[in-house]
């Protein structure tokens, strides 16, 4: 499975790609960050982004997009940029048909390092040693982005089986009912 993982942000827009399977060692394909200045139009902003983010889909050709949801914050400003630059990487996922999962920050920690309360150094340390780096990503933005894709390889196999279930027991739901009168 190759995940493309996306921390958004309008300043700097974490981007990494892994590779592997749940279970196995994971293979970091690339990471960087996709940045735009602060003071440019945010109409720019937004296009700069969703520009580094389809080079980034057009080199690595992933076949899922992570991306951290947004959650709200004290700071209505940086919550209103990260959710537009989240917007933008779903868009140009969605655009080329490629499956989009949303995941918490407390449930990216938890799945990398064990604690759902894990600071930026340790997120850093366990993506450093689970893609066998010699040093954590910088900036954080970047660490964070490789985080969101190993939490999704590790994820995935276990949320996909339960869509799975839910969407099974829909499909069968009419046909219980039809056996019923009212």
């Amino acid at each position: 499975m190759r995940v493309l993982g996306v921390d958004p942000g309008l300043t700097r827009c974490g981007v990494g790609v892994v590779e592997g399977v749940a279970g196995r060692p994971l293979t970091m394909l690339g990471v960087g960050v996709v940045r735009t200045p602060a003071d440019a139009d945010l109409g720019h902003r937004l296009v700069a982004v969703e520009q580094g983010i389809e080079q980034w889909l057009d080199e690595h050709r992933p076949e899922f997009v992570a991306v951290e949801r947004v959650f709200s914050q004290h700071n209505v400003r940086t919550v209103m940029g990260t959710a537009q630059a989240s917007a933008v990487a779903m868009l140009c996922a969605a655009r080329r048909g490629i499956p989009v999962a949303l995941h918490t920050p407390s449930e990216v920690k938890a799945a990398v390092t064990g604690s759902g309360r894990a600071d930026k150094a340790q997120v850093g340390a366990m993506v450093t040693r689970l893609l066998r780096l010699d040093a954590p990503p910088k900036p954080a933005d970047a660490a964070d982005a490789l985080a969101l894709a190993i939490c999704h390889i590790w994820r995935a196999p276990a949320q996909n089986r339960l869509q799975q279930a839910v969407a099974l027991q829909a499909a069968q739901a009419p046909h219980a009912r039809k056996g019923r009168t009212a």
